[in-house]
């Protein structure tokens, strides 16, 4: 066993180590809801010196060295496809799987894990998080990523909004959502804890379980602690796996639900 397992408290429980390791040890048919944010593939480290260079001579950052996250080259697509029979083992019948899927480039990962979304479970939307100006690259800035929704066949989907309002675009802005500025001291790539919450809100009920199996600094598990979710994080790295525990321990749970 090359994994480490750890039970926060009654609703949340941490592992550390490698998902596909993980995943197989789960009960079938255990998860509600799964939202999550793979590595891309890109080695945290697309944008290159020249457009790094051309932010700092128009005064909007500084030049940083890469911070590759494990699993992050070319690796990644590999392990995005394995885990997906493991995703759809773990899911209940109309439960969705949300997961970011990258933005704009020269390789669409967004548009491969479609196609193997689809090929696994029903493929569902494709959600525009619109992240505002001005995003990173060269030509096209990338100021968007994607969310990509599947369902697990066998049943009607667990949908749990009742204004008929929901878009397929997060604007700018919406339900407290807004773009992160990583630090050197947080994880490399963040996201917003109110998009987590977003999808946890339309696809789960309070008491529900959630899965993250490529944790990070412990986003889902924040938005889970604050709705009153069960959840199960996986993190292959420790510094990130100690700072998800220190972030979901440091989340009230609500005295309602």
């Amino acid at each position: 066993m090359n994994y480490e397992r750890e039970q926060i408290d009654e609703d949340c429980t941490l592992y550390l180590g490698d998902c596909l390791e993980v995943l197989p040890t789960l009960e079938a048919g255990s998860v509600d809801a799964i939202v999550t944010d793979p590595p891309y593939g890109h080695n945290n480290n697309s944008n290159g010196d020249l457009i790094q260079r051309i932010e700092v001579a128009l005064g909007r950052g500084e030049v940083k060295a890469g911070r590759p996250i494990i699993n992050d080259g070319p690796e990644a697509n590999e392990v995005f496809r394995r885990v997906l029979p493991e995703w759809k083992r773990l899911l209940r019948p109309g439960s969705c799987c949300c997961c970011c899927g990258g933005g704009g480039g020269p390789v669409p990962q967004f548009a491969h894990w479609s196609l193997w979304l689809a090929e696994v479970l029903a493929f569902k939307q494709m959600v525009v998080w619109d992240k505002g100006p001005m995003g990173m690259g060269w030509h096209y800035r990338r100021s968007y990523e994607t969310v990509l929704v599947a369902q697990k066949p066998g049943g009607a989907c667990k949908w749990y909004d009742e204004t008929y309002r929901i878009e397929n675009i997060i604007r700018p802005g919406y339900a407290g959502i807004t773009k992160i500025i990583p630090t050197a001291s947080d994880h490399p790539t963040p996201k917003p804890v109110e998009l987590a919450m977003h999808f946890i809100r339309l696809h789960s009920q309070p008491d529900d379980l959630v899965l993250d199996p490529f944790c990070g600094a412990g986003w889902v598990g924040v938005a889970c602690r604050r709705l009153g979710r069960k959840f199960i994080g996986i993190e292959i790295e420790k510094k990130y796996f100690d700072m998800a525990k220190r972030r979901i321990l440091a989340t009230e749970k609500p005295l309602f639900t």
